[in-house]
This record gives C-alpha cells, sequence and structure tokens, in this order.
C-alpha cells in the first residue's frame, strides 16, 4: 500500500466520494461483526469445544479469533472491487483492510504468548493495549508521520546521573526489556517444568526452579540495558540505595525470602508434612518465597510467614520417621479386672487397620484417680495427614462395646454428702442462714 499524508487525508475526508467509501467501510464491517457472531454460535451448538481435543481445541479457538478479521477484509475486497469498477479510488478501503491484517496478526501473536505462558492473566488484560500501540504505530507509518514523532522523541533528553538518554531509545529499551523478559519466563517454565519431572528430591527441584527464574530474568536485563545505551555503571548509586531500603524498610520480606530458601535447602520441612509451629498444626500444601501454607484436618489453610519455621520450634511428624504414637485413656472401677481390662485395650487396638502390628500396641496402669483407675491405650500409625479422631473414636467405641460386654465399669464421679450433729443444730443453722 502506498503511504498517505496527513494533509491528503484531511482532504479526502472533507470529499463526499471519501464519507460514501466510509460508510461502506462501516457498513461491511458491521456485517462482519453479524456473521461472525453467528458462525461462533453456530460452531457451539454443533459441537461443544469441551469434547474435541486439546490440539483441535487451540486450532478451533485461533480460527474464532481470526474469524473477525477473516470475514471483514472477504467483505472489504469485495466493496474494494465494486468501488474499483465504478471508476472511485478506495484509497480508505486499503487503509482499513492493512488494519484488518494487523489485527489478526496481532490477535494470533497474543493467543500463541497466552497458551505459552498459561495461566499469565496479564496478557489478556492488556491485549488491547498491546493491539492499540501497533495499530498506532502503523497507522503512523502509513500517514507518513512516524519518522517525525520518531524524531520528536528522539530530541527529547532524560538524564539519568551523568548520562542522558532520549524518550525513543527509553521506549527501545522498555520494548527490549519486555521481549528479553517474556524470553526468560518462557525459558524459566520450560527449565522448572523439566526439573519437576526429573527425579529429584521435592524441595530440590523447587530451590532449582526459583534460582532459574531469578537468574535468567537478570541476566535478561544485564543483557538488555547496554544494548539500548544504559551504563550498567550508572546504576551503582541506585544500586546501593535499593540495597539500604531492602535492609532497613524491607527487612522482614528479605528475611522470609532467605528464610524461604533455607527451609528448602535444608529439607526439614518438606511438602505433605504434618508440623506443629505454635498454635497451628496441619499438613504442609505450599512453600512459597515468603510464606509456607498449612492445611489443617478441619480444612482450614493457615498462613505462616518463613521466618517463623526458621527462628521457632517446629514439631514436624514426618521429619526422619512418620510413626506416630496416639495415646487413649479410660478408666475403669477399682472393683473390675484391671489385667482383663487391659487385654481388651489391646485387643481393640489391633481390631483397627490403621494401627500398625510392629510396635505392638500396648496398655498401661497409668495412675489411680478419684473416682477409678486410669488406664492408656498407646498405638502407632504410618498416616498422621488423615488425623488421629477418627481412630480415637473408633478405638474408643470398641472398648466401650468390649467393656460393657464383660461388665467392666467405666466410672464417673461421686460424692457422698455427710451431716454431722443432731436435727436441732442443722434447723438452728438453716434458721441463721
Amino acid at each position: 500500500m502506498t503511504e498517505i499524508s496527513f494533509d491528503a487525508l484531511m482532504h479526502m475526508l472533507s470529499l463526499n466520494s471519501t464519507r460514501i467509501e466510509l460508510a461502506v467501510v462501516a457498513v461491511c464491517l458491521a456485517l462482519a461483526g453479524l456473521i461472525t457472531r453467528l458462525l461462533i454460535r453456530r460452531q457451539r451448538r454443533q459441537a461443544g469445544v469441551e469434547t474435541l481435543g486439546a490440539t483441535a481445541r487451540l486450532g478451533l479457538e485461533g480460527l474464532q479469533r481470526l474469524l473477525f478479521p477473516l470475514v471483514g477484509i472477504a467483505l472489504l475486497s469485495i466493496a474494494r472491487l465494486v468501488v474499483e469498477l465504478l471508476q472511485q479510488p478506495p484509497v480508505l478501503m486499503r487503509l482499513v483492510i492493512a488494519m484488518l491484517v494487523a489485527m489478526g496478526v496481532i490477535r494470533l501473536v497474543v493467543y500463541g504468548l497466552r497458551q505459552v505462558f498459561s495461566p499469565a492473566g496479564w496478557l489478556s488484560t492488556f491485549e488491547l493495549l498491546i493491539g492499540l500501540t501497533i495499530w498506532s504505530a502503523w497507522v503512523l507509518h502509513a500517514l507518513d508521520i512516524l519518522p517525525e514523532v520518531i524524531e520528536w522523541l528522539d530530541s527529547q533528553q532524560v538524564a539519568l546521573g551523568k548520562q542522558k538518554l532520549s524518550l525513543w531509545a527509553l521506549m527501545q529499551g522498555g520494548a527490549w526489556v519486555l521481549v528479553t523478559l517474556i524470553a526468560a519466563v518462557w525459558l524459566s517454565g520450560s527449565v522448572e517444568r523439566k526439573l519437576m519431572r526429573a527425579p529429584l528430591d521435592s524441595n530440590l527441584r523447587i530451590v532449582l526452579a526459583r534460582l532459574s527464574k531469578v537468574a535468567l530474568m537478570f541476566l535478561a536485563l544485564m543483557i538488555t540495558l547496554p544494548l539500548v545505551g544504559i551504563d550498567l555503571t550508572a546504576l551503582s548509586v541506585f544500586g546501593g540505595a535499593l540495597g539500604v531500603g531492602l535492609g532497613f524498610g524491607l527487612q522482614k520480606i528479605m528475611a522470609n525470602y532467605v528464610s524461604g530458601f533455607i527451609i528448602l535447602l535444608d529439607r526439614s520441612i518438606r511438602i505433605g508434612d504434618l508440623i506443629s509451629v505454635g498454635t497451628d498444626r496441619g499438613q504442609v500444601q505450599q512453600i512459597t518465597t515468603r510464606y509456607t501454607v498449612l492445611r489443617s484436618p478441619s480444612g482450614v489453610q493457615s498462613i505462616v510467614p518463613n521466618e517463623t519455621l526458621v527462628s521457632s520450634v517446629v514439631q514436624n511428624e514426618g521429619l526422619s520417621d512418620r510413626e506416630v504414637r496416639v495415646a487413649i485413656s479410660v478408666q475403669v472401677g477399682y472393683a473390675d479386672d484391671v489385667e482383663r481390662a487391659l487385654v481388651i485395650l489391646e485387643e481393640c487396638a489391633r481390631a483397627h487397620e490403621r494401627v500398625l502390628s510392629e510396635p505392638v500396641p500396648r496398655a498401661f496402669l497409668h495412675s489411680f484417680g478419684d473416682s477409678g483407675i486410669n488406664l492408656e491405650l498407646g498405638v502407632w500409625i504410618t498416616d498422621p495427614e488423615n488425623g488421629t479422631l477418627a481412630i480415637r473414636s473408633a478405638v474408643q467405641l470398641e472398648i466401650l462395646r468390649r467393656f460393657r460386654a464383660e461388665g467392666i465399669e467405666i466410672p464417673f464421679p461421686q460424692r457422698e454428702i455427710r451431716i454431722l450433729g443432731d436435727a436441732g443444730n442443722v434447723a438452728l443453722c438453716d434458721a441463721k442462714a
């Protein structure tokens, strides 16, 4: 397409033929939008996207994003042929067709990036902004205004220490930084997926994935800044100020960040471990750079800062041995057969499937109470993450059933009140009260 000057464009817009051409373009675009909507609805009625395979679904979704530009290009091409037969130069139609081509390219590129960086919501959020930026640059180029805009941006200087940079250089630098960061994120995602499939410890895989992501992003910045003319030594003052700010203002955040790497490297806490820290107890579900997520047996999730896990006492029920002892207390009367009761407790424990046969369940006479003799049954399990309430309930129900069948009493507190003295003194005390 030939370039159009801005003055020539304004002159054409003042002509009646141009206004008619604009009306034709508007009608073609409206019809393209209507036809696209009808085609998408028809396709969704015939076959759901959920029933297709992954490759077919990606191809269908990509085609749906290209329907409007393709239908618009087809309608405008037909309209342009008709206008040319009427001996009218369809300049604006060519411009709109080229914009539709750019729109299709933008949609394909953004859709591809969304699939590569899925789930990356920022791409869908900034898709319109990316499209408008590319369209604006293309329109400026088509109107032969882009060189003047670049020259004006290049003349505007911004001081960065002793170095002066133009707005155009900063925009180029921002674009290169964005491209290199996207490439770094994509590479880090590929490395992370390969590491997660590697036969390594889960904590080590997470550490290597995060270090690779940070290293690739840092490398991308170090490569990009010199390319756009920014001297890295000019950032030394800024780096020193940033270090001081991180040391004072972001002390807690940096402490949690470093603590997260310490936890992952020393492997004192792993994903899936059942730990207790303070009043919080639960299974480790996620270890991030700032906090660790614990899920309690009741389903409540607790967010514990990593610094707390490093500086506090943590009870890990699955650090080196997953066997955990569960104690069940019960009381029998003084008149009952205690030795028989101990045997019944051990038999009830062995009947439960979660109780280990080795170490064997053991029952002991714990102490002598006010109302009866206190017994304690100790059982061992290997799945503490499933909770202990269910096994306690099942074993205690079996104990209650066996005690009733054996005639063993589970006593309850009883008190005897004795009134000393004759009835007259009692009546006198009642009167004074």
